[in-house]
């Protein structure tokens, strides 16, 4: 039995990863998915990312788990780096889900194209509260593309303004590449989010950053947490395995 912390990725909650945990859980295994600091509906949104990192270390440390295999999907890769500096010891693989890996003293918005720069960019300065948020267009075809309108329409329902002020930290990451920490890259074959290719894509761009790890590969966008479950928790198992 293995124990999984699944961290969400920007405009999430720890929700979205109810029926992975109920596939993993099937098969034996604990899962556990947090919800980062302001994130989500109805709540504060004023926070930036070593708050992020800060508030998945207390869920991890207050819950006693150890040994335990930390994921990150998308955004939440930026996140795991740096809870992995916090408290190395209690992590036993770390799995980028469709990542980011971000080179030291980058910030996630120094990874995205310009044209989503702008957009994110402008949207901050518009908004109320510095936040940003997924236009439906761009989310039924680039973030899940594999599912029907009905599927995009209600997984959408459930995204919230995403924080910017973690998007524009840059991130102090030394420590992290000088870890020994074993760490595997998931990667979906049609994930369109950011540009398939050596220029922008998840794969092979981010994740030959991460220098040596394991390479598991499914079918499926980007939000197959929600399009396929069940294969999505097939593939975090053995990227996970000893």
């Amino acid at each position: 039995m293995s124990t999984f912390v699944l961290v969400h990725g920007a405009w999430h909650e720890g929700s979205a990863w109810n029926e992975v945990i109920k596939q993993l859980e099937a098969k034996g295994h604990q899962a556990f998915a947090p919800t980062i600091a302001d994130h989500g509906k109805g709540v504060n949104k004023n926070v930036n990312h070593a708050q992020c990192t800060q508030s998945i270390v207390d869920y991890i440390v207050d819950k006693d788990l150890t040994d335990i295999i930390l994921l990150g999907h998308s955004f939440g890769g930026t996140i795991i780096a740096k809870v992995a500096e916090a408290i190395p010891d209690r992590i036993r693989r770390l799995i980028f889900f469709d990542a980011f890996v971000l080179n030291d003293g980058e910030s996630l918005r120094d990874n995205i194209l310009p044209d989503s720069q702008a957009l994110f960019d402008s949207q901050a300065r518009e908004s109320d509260d510095n936040t940003v948020m997924l236009p439906f267009d761009v989310w039924r075809e680039a973030f899940i593309n594999d599912a029907d309108i009905e599927l995009a329409q209600s997984s959408y329902g459930q995204l919230s303004p995403e924080p910017y002020q973690p998007f524009i930290d840059k991130l102090d990451l030394k420590q992290f590449y000088s870890l020994p920490i074993p760490k595997s890259y998931l990667y979906c074959t049609e994930d369109n989010v950011l540009p398939q290719g050596e220029q922008w894509g998840w794969h092979p761009r981010m994740s030959n950053r991460l220098g040596l790890f394991r390479l598991v590969q499914m079918p499926g966008s980007h939000e197959v947490m929600f399009s396929n479950p069940i294969g999505l928790a097939e593939k975090i198992i053995v990227a996970g395995r000893d």
